[in-house]
């Protein structure tokens, strides 16, 4: 008869291992993807995005799975929804690097 330790410890122990990693990883990667999720669902003409590339723009144009982004004074691109990265929303202004004196 095998020894009920080592029983445990060949079941309990990877359990253990699995209930760890649910915990350390697997649950905050979805709660990120929910928050991002709902927050290009509220994406919404007028807001100043930043894409994952860096780039800042006011959406001009909402569309499904893409929206119009004025990047310049009259340049407008077509950019894919899931690469928006921040929503700053109307009022937020963008910080110059220059100091105007």
């Amino acid at each position: 008869m095998t020894d009920p330790n080592s029983l445990i410890q060949l079941i309990g122990l990877p359990l253990m291992i699995g209930g760890l990693f649910y915990i350390m990883i697997w649950r905050p990667q979805q709660k990120r993807m929910k928050d991002h999720a709902a927050m290009l669902a509220a994406v919404k003409r007028g807001d100043n995005v930043v894409l994952n590339s860096g780039m800042i723009g006011k959406v001009v144009r909402v569309e499904d799975k893409e929206v119009g982004l004025e990047i310049a004074q009259g340049v407008t691109v077509k950019v894919v929804k899931s690469m928006i990265a921040e929503v700053r929303g109307k009022g937020d202004p963008v910080i110059a690097n220059d100091a105007k004196s």
